[in-house]
């Protein structure tokens, strides 16, 4: 009971803040244009801007596990690659790109590391999963987007290399290269510095979430429900079912089973929609599976560490 409770103060204030977001729309207090200024901001601005931060307080070198890091990596590389064969047996093929990323990517940096520091008290081996998972759920987000976006165009030599300008120059891809390299060479940050990047980077999350809730339509999310429900049990139990008992079995034990939990079956972050709504996609089938998955994984999380907790695993 004490675990289900943390769950769901971890997530409940999130779809909260994603319910606001649609009351202040329906009040009139935010309207479209402000909702996709906001979207614009939180994209170029607040979420590179956290993603940096994260990164760049990482002292990921005292607790290095390669091992570790090569199988997060891996299991990550390998959900993306399945979840984008599964997206072929969708009849609408325009909400491919929302599937796949949708799918894969986790909350890890916010839901996941509190969850951990519940359970150990710090934050464990969260930032070398971050570092190992992170960087690649974005990285292939910009390409899953840039594919399989509503307005593609035919895959030619111009379209790659647009693609490939898109992804580094994309903002969140910055934020994720500037950060690693900051960390790597472990440049000090004065205190002016750390307070200005940490005022910007809270405001990621809850405005992402705002935005988000304020951008929800009705009807678009009813039509893509099916799907959305699809993403939700990938996310929550069919990536951890498969790759939970692998980690098992190649002897990986209390906080780094745990952060393999968090990458594989935490809800899906916000950062998906904001993603594909500046990518050029609807955006309803992402919404639907970022609050089906925000309100599951309070249970769903509960039950996997019930199970863990039962074979003594952590």
């Amino acid at each position: 009971m004490e675990n289900l409770i943390f769950s769901l103060n971890a997530t409940m204030p999130i779809f909260l803040t994603m319910l606001l977001g649609l009351l202040f729309r329906k009040v009139g207090i935010l309207d479209e244009t402000f909702t996709e200024k906001l979207n614009r901001f939180v994209f170029k601005i607040a979420l590179p801007v956290l993603l940096f931060s994260d990164l760049s307080d990482s002292d990921f070198f005292t607790v290095w596990d390669t091992r570790f890091v090569l199988f997060c990596f891996v299991a990550t590389m390998l959900s993306i690659l399945a979840v984008w064969a599964l997206s072929f047996c969708l009849k609408d093929r325009t909400l491919q790109g929302e599937f796949i990323q949708a799918s894969y990517r986790s909350s890890a940096a916010i839901l996941g590391i509190a969850f951990i520091q519940n359970i150990y008290g710090n934050s464990g081996m969260a930032p070398l999963m971050i570092i190992s998972s992170v960087p690649l759920y974005n990285v292939m987000a910009v390409v899953v987007l840039s594919v399989f976006s509503p307005k593609r165009e035919p895959i030619d030599g111009k379209f790659v290399k647009k693609t490939l300008k898109g992804i580094v120059t994309n903002p969140i891809i910055l934020g994720i290269v500037i950060g690693l390299i900051w960390s790597v060479l472990r440049i000090p940050k004065p205190p002016i510095l750390a307070k200005t990047v940490q005022n910007l980077a809270v405001l990621a999350t809850p405005l992402g979430l705002i935005a988000m809730g304020a951008s929800f339509q009705a009807k678009s999310a009813a039509k893509n429900l099916k799907p959305g429900i699809a993403a939700a049990l990938i996310k929550l139990v069919g990536l951890a079912a498969v790759f939970l008992p692998i980690a098992i079995a190649l002897g990986f034990r209390e906080e780094k089973l745990i952060a393999i939990l968090v990458m594989l079956g935490s809800a899906t972050t916000v950062t998906c929609f904001v993603m594909a709504k500046n990518m050029g996609h609807e955006g309803s089938l992402t919404a639907n599976t970022v609050m089906l998955t925000t309100c599951g994984s309070a249970f769903t999380l509960t039950f996997w560490l019930y199970l863990l907790k039962t074979f003594a695993l952590i």
